[in-house]
């Protein structure tokens, strides 16, 4: 049978495939409202675990469940929701997960302790853990191939806007009202969210055949849960060889290696890796899993160097991430239609060429480095951004087809929640090992460093000379330098699978638009 193409029509007039008319930009829309709850909250709350200790009279270490809970519930959940988005259909499941984050939401506002805390927090992410994926099959399907670039530069802007403008909206919800409202802000969002998606999103048409991989999930879940919370127990233990740390990760890492190696035996096992036998998917999914590790583990301490070294607030740090997202939101577009015409191994070289120049002036930065410079190096590494990782996810499922869309977005979403907690625990450990070094300061009681002074002078006042406060600054300067550095050796590493992104055009798999697709198809042979 010969290939037949569709010219999608609205009414009487006929769109041209390659353009994103109201219908799709409708669904568009219900996606996006869900990502910007799902990313901003995870930033939004890792600003408020300062206000948590003091609210709950806990530790950081406890506190830092409401983060590690959260993560545990996604990585817990992502796994599954291929196979469910193919048996109780894209929509059904979407407003589910909205539904689950909103309660979650509300719930959090509520607690009165930190277990309480903890606890809605996981309710929180097991919504959260499929929003992700989900809006990612379902513009996927709704935008067809040839048009997938541009809609998923859509998705992308709250996936880099998310790390900027969360500790903008954290730092000021909490000082204008109270830390309540960093959770109460999402309930009328996830309101308004689930009656849009209930008129907006096209009907569901389910594929209830495939049978559930149970011995799977009694793997991977657990697997990928274990891997995770060892790697977030690592910056706290400080060291690998705490059982903490070591235990979890080599158990998950065993129980993912043991599902591998079963995955390819069940006929329709919970994650389908014999996509990755599709070669373009396996080098954008490699490409993104190291673009990952290298830039959201050393973004992360971006703020932290000027919460720390320079002694901003929480507010105005979040202020001074501005232009990164300024530049992203000025390249995003561009490269959304650019990656529906030209092969992304042309394009992204040049964009990450522009993130590891802005990233190498993070490796000089110092007690008194212009801002001016930060700035504009942050504006250049958004420029970079934009160019990068909205691109790569495009060019990953482009050439699935319609029925392998949810399974390839979940593998991509599960990818990217590894590299990032890998890379953030990474980075921490380094620069936790080199404030570490600082030296001690003789008569304080209980033991402090130099390094600690400095830090704490920006808050309270530290009765030591201004010249030990200035050393200690220094000295906190070339620890973040020196993390920096690290960093940028790994941005340099991602040249290497990015190398071997399609660098001429592909066709995209006949039947990958599909289900979802909102306009009447007029079949042309």
């Amino acid at each position: 049978m010969p290939y037949q193409r569709e010219l999608h029509v609205t009414g009487q007039v006929a769109t041209p495939p390659n353009k994103l008319d109201a219908a799709v930009l409708k669904i568009a829309g219900v996606v996006v409202l869900g990502a910007i709850m799902s990313i901003l909250d995870i930033t939004v709350v890792s600003v408020a675990l300062p206000t948590f200790q003091v609210e709950f009279d806990a530790t950081y270490a406890e506190v830092a469940w409401t983060m590690t809970g959260y993560t545990l519930a996604l990585a817990t959940v992502i796994p599954l929701s291929g196979w469910a988005a193919d048996r109780f259909g894209t929509k059904r499941l979407y407003m589910l997960a909205l539904l689950l984050f909103t309660l979650g939401s509300a719930l959090c506002a509520t607690a009165t302790s930190i277990e309480q805390l903890v606890g809605y927090r996981v309710l929180q992410g097991l919504g959260g853990g499929m929003l992700m994926p989900l809006g990612m099959t379902i513009m996927t399907r709704a935008a067809g191939p040839e048009r997938i670039g541009r809609l998923m530069a859509v998705l992308g802007i709250p996936m880099l806007l998310g790390p900027i403008c969360g500790p903008i909206l954290g730092g000021w919800l909490i000082e204008a009202k109270s830390w309540e409202w960093i959770f109460l802000i999402n309930v009328p969002i996830g309101a308004i969210a689930l009656v849009y998606a209930w008129f907006a999103l096209p009907k569901d048409k389910p594929q209830p055949s495939e049978s559930f991989d149970f011995l799977g999930m009694l793997m991977l879940s657990p697997g990928l849960a274990l891997f995770l919370y060892g790697v977030s127990s690592w910056p706290e233990a400080g060291t690998f060889t705490a059982t903490k740390v070591w235990l979890p990760m080599v158990s998950g890492a065993l129980l993912v290696i043991a599902f591998v190696l079963y995955s390819f035996k069940p006929k329709h096992p919970l994650l389908d890796l014999r996509l990755f036998r599709n070669r373009n998917l396996t080098v954008s999914t490699l490409s993104l899993f190291v673009f990952i590790i290298a830039f959201m583990g050393a973004g992360l301490l971006f703020p932290s160097y000027f919460l720390q070294v320079r002694g901003e607030s929480t507010l105005q740090a979040g202020l001074l991430m501005a232009p990164q997202g300024i530049g992203a939101m000025l390249t995003m577009p561009i490269a959304g239609m650019l990656a529906d015409k030209i092969p992304v191994g042309r394009t992204v070289p040049f964009a990450m060429a522009l993130i590891a120049a802005g990233f190498f002036t993070f490796t000089q930065v110092g007690t008194d480095t212009s801002y001016v410079l930060l700035c504009g190096s942050l504006f250049v590494m958004g420029l970079g951004m934009g160019g990068t990782m909205m691109p790569i996810m495009t060019s990953a499922l482009r050439t699935l087809n319609h029925h392998d869309v949810a399974r390839g977005s979940t593998l991509v979403n599960i990818l990217q929640q590894i590299g990032g907690s890998i890379g953030s625990a990474t980075m921490s450990v380094i620069l936790t090992s080199q404030l570490n070094k600082s030296t001690p300061i003789p008569g304080t009681n209980p033991p402090i460093t130099e390094a600690q002074a400095a830090i704490a002078s920006h808050h309270v006042t530290v009765p030591l000379p201004p010249s030990v406060i200035q050393q200690g600054l220094e000295f906190v300067a070339q620890s973040f330098a020196t993390t920096f550095w690290v960093g940028f050796v790994l941005v340099l590493a991602t040249f290497i699978p990015i190398a071997f992104l399609p660098r001429k055009r592909q066709a995209a798999s006949p039947d990958a638009a599909g289900e979802g697709t909102v306009e009447t198809p007029v079949m042309i042979h």
